[in-house]
């Protein structure tokens, strides 16, 4: 009899999770649509923005270009708004089953992940205007007239700038990742020269052919994974700390 009540709560306690995690996602899905709404509204200043730093005029070749930038623009503004908010709740979604001290730790990776995010859209963003774009246009020696379409530039500076955001979550990632015990320095260090290879051909492919180029673009991104690693050993080592602690306390 006890068996059978067992099963019915279990499936209700699944339910009920569900039924959080449903209304979690809802209210984030509303924040998400309120910050797109905030960015569409101020698209014009956004757009003026990205393009107080060139001395290029922009064409627009057809009138649904402007629709997918002010979009696009909106979705940038939404998803940067969404990100603490969107951390937030999974964080409440998870709580219930953290000791106090994990809450505590694994709240303060909540603005290290919106800091660390804006970072890299604006590090992306002084990297295409300070460096990629300047190499673009001395190609052209002036043989030809340079013109740049709205869709074309706005494609090409997220495609840098986006990555980047991504980029400089690294530390925090494998610093998470090392809590969970899914890697550890000693890991990270081993694999440091596969690492590097993998951030080198993802600068290539962010960067012009040009070598100097894609070394502006794969140091940072080395950088990142060295600091990585310093972080992972520094979470690593408390984490033993406390494990050789548990254990010292549980022989006496």
């Amino acid at each position: 009899m006890s068996q059978d009540n067992h099963v019915p709560n279990k499936e209700m306690n699944y339910l009920d999770h569900f039924s959080e995690l449903r209304k979690r996602l809802i209210w984030t899905a509303i924040v998400f649509i309120i910050f797109f709404a905030i960015g569409f509204i101020f698209v014009g200043e956004i757009e003026n923005f990205f393009l107080k730093d060139i001395d290029v005029t922009l064409s627009l070749i057809a009138p649904g270009e402007i629709i997918w930038i002010y979009f696009t623009m909106a979705f940038l503004v939404a998803a940067i708004g969404t990100i603490p908010f969107l951390c937030l709740q999974i964080w409440l979604f998870v709580k219930p089953g953290l000791t106090p001290k994990e809450r505590r730790v694994s709240l303060s990776y909540i603005p290290a992940i919106f800091i660390l995010f804006i970072a890299g859209l604006i590090f992306g963003y002084y990297i295409f205007v300070g460096f990629i774009l300047p190499f673009l246009l001395s190609l052209n020696d002036g043989t030809f007239n340079t013109m740049f379409t709205v869709e074309n530039y706005f494609k090409f500076i997220f495609r840098v700038t986006i990555p980047f955001a991504f980029f400089f979550e690294i530390p925090i990632v494998m610093m998470f990742l090392t809590s969970l015990g899914i890697v550890n320095p000693s890991f990270l260090r081993k694999t440091r020269k596969y690492a590097y290879f993998v951030l080198v051909v993802l600068g290539t492919i962010l960067s012009p052919p040009d070598f100097v180029l894609q070394l502006v673009v794969a140091v940072p991104l080395i950088i990142l994974y060295e600091i990585s690693i310093v972080l992972s050993r520094i979470v690593y080592r408390k984490k033993q700390e406390k494990h050789d602690m548990f254990t010292s306390e549980k022989e006496d």
